[in-house]
């Protein structure tokens, strides 16, 4: 308790449910909704008509914040506010245990990645008036795109380089459209870690110093990046080289817990006290209160045993993938600087049908195949009236389709196993499709073969 309490850290072994429960009912009983004789006369007391949702939130009712800033302490809801207070600091504590050290602040926001990154780009309004501009390294992923022009801004989107299989940053581009359109009227420069194969994380520290050089802020997008060290690694050293004022991480990706929050970190303490305060009005306590539970359970030791599980399973699924590529005359793409998805080529699906690529996502997907994606070339789609020619494949003429598939934490062997069983059955049915018709081509092609088919 102390640990937890004093010095706001994650416990090194992970606590029981019983004394967990215990420590969140020590404090609900200091919000004064839950006060013996308390006797509320405003339009916020805390009331819950619903015994089930009372117990479904330990009776911490009043939420986190105060109306002008989400990480303000509320008098009538000390429970509450210390909640709030210690998840930040056990988050902290967790980032800094994953391989960014030398973040300052951070705290834990109720809204999805892509609503916080807006609420980062708001707050960076108010310095720079005059920016209308957003230099965003290409990424096919709508939350990350949508956050830009929901804050009022214009994305500029720089096409990546191909660079063997691998989709990186075009540094060059960048550094062109900045001069192009002039620092001053650039917001920041939004940049992206984690990402689907054969896209790579950004070339944070190349983007870091070109950031620092033209005194033009940097804002990460490390949506499940904290679950990987190679991630994290590259936003500690753009620090260090150069500028990043904020990296923005899912909760539920990297810690397991249900969709609605996100993390909002960086290494300038008052830039981030500043987006907390630019947070309008008070927020839910529900993600908070999910990421403290999850971190006392796991402790530091749990946690950083799924870190070991990860990477363990991302190099088995990595050789399992490749074997069952060859075996369909297909290729694991070669891409080493992404450390959590991979891709396999569907060039053979591809030739042989126009179809079949979207049609295997279809048949993997019925058979409870979950979170596998296949890309087809040359698909075009319109997001907030920017058309972009191959979309979610993060490039306009990628070589091949290709499908993708991610070891994220919390992956189990038995998850691989299964899916590269289905996987192959799949492919095995559209080998034997492809060969049936191939067949029957041949024989209506030779002289006899109107009498074999009438026969």
């Amino acid at each position: 308790l102390y640990v937890v309490v004093i010095k706001g850290k994650c416990p090194e072994d992970g606590w029981d449910e019983s004394t967990i429960e215990l420590f969140l009912q020590e404090l609900a009983i200091m919000d004064s909704n839950n006060f013996l004789g308390n006797c509320g006369v405003g339009e916020r007391e805390g009331r819950v008509a619903s015994g089930l949702v009372a117990r479904r939130h330990y009776r911490l009712i009043h939420g986190i914040g105060r109306s002008g800033d989400i990480s303000a302490v509320q008098p009538k809801a000390a429970g509450s506010s210390l909640l709030n207070k210690l998840t930040n600091s056990l988050v902290l504590d967790i980032i800094k245990l994953a391989g960014v050290r030398t973040v300052t602040n951070c705290f834990v926001v109720p809204m999805a990645t892509g609503m916080s990154l807006t609420l980062c780009f708001l707050t960076l309004r108010h310095k720079r008036p005059k920016a209308k501009y957003i230099i965003w390294p290409r990424i096919d992923q709508k939350s990350c795109f949508k956050s830009m022009i929901t804050a009022g801004f214009e994305p500029v989107v720089i096409e990546n380089v191909l660079e063997g299989d691998e989709l990186r940053t075009d540094i060059e581009a960048v550094e062109a459209k900045i001069k192009a359109l002039g620092a001053e009227n650039i917001l920041c420069v939004h940049s992206t870690t984690s990402c689907f194969a054969p896209r790579v994380p950004d070339r944070l520290e190349e983007l870091a110093v070109i950031c620092a050089n033209y005194d033009i802020p940097h804002i990460v997008n490390n949506a499940y990046g904290v679950q990987s060290s190679k991630c994290m690694h590259l936003i500690q050293q753009g620090a260090r080289v150069g500028r990043i004022d904020a990296f923005v991480q899912s909760l539920d990706k990297n810690f397991m817990v249900p969709v609605g929050g996100a993390i909002i970190a960086g290494f300038n303490e008052s830039f981030i006290q500043e987006i907390s305060k630019m947070y309008p009005g008070r927020a839910s306590a529900s993600p908070s209160l999910d990421a403290l539970i999850t971190l006392l359970s796991l402790g530091a030791s749990g946690y950083k045993q799924l870190l070991k599980e990860r990477k363990e399973m991302f190099s088995y699924l990595s050789s399992e993938l490749k074997k069952l590529a060859d075996n369909h005359s297909e290729r694991l793409l070669d891409t080493p600087h992404n450390p959590i998805s991979l891709a396999m080529s569907l060039k053979n699906l591809d030739e042989n049908n126009d179809a079949a690529v979207t049609q295997l996502g279809s048949m993997l997907f019925t058979r409870q195949v979950s979170g596998a994606r296949v890309v087809p070339c040359g698909s075009v789609q319109t997001v907030n009236n920017y058309t972009f020619k191959g979309f979610m494949s993060h490039a306009n003429d990628y070589p091949c389709a290709y499908l993708n598939a991610a070891s994220a934490i919390g992956i189990k062997k038995q998850d691989v196993d299964v899916f590269l069983k289905r996987l192959d059955k799949c492919l095995k049915t559209f080998r034997k499709e492809a060969k049936k018709e191939k067949t029957v081509n041949e024989i209506s092609n030779s002289d006899t073969g109107t009498e074999q088919l009438e026969d």
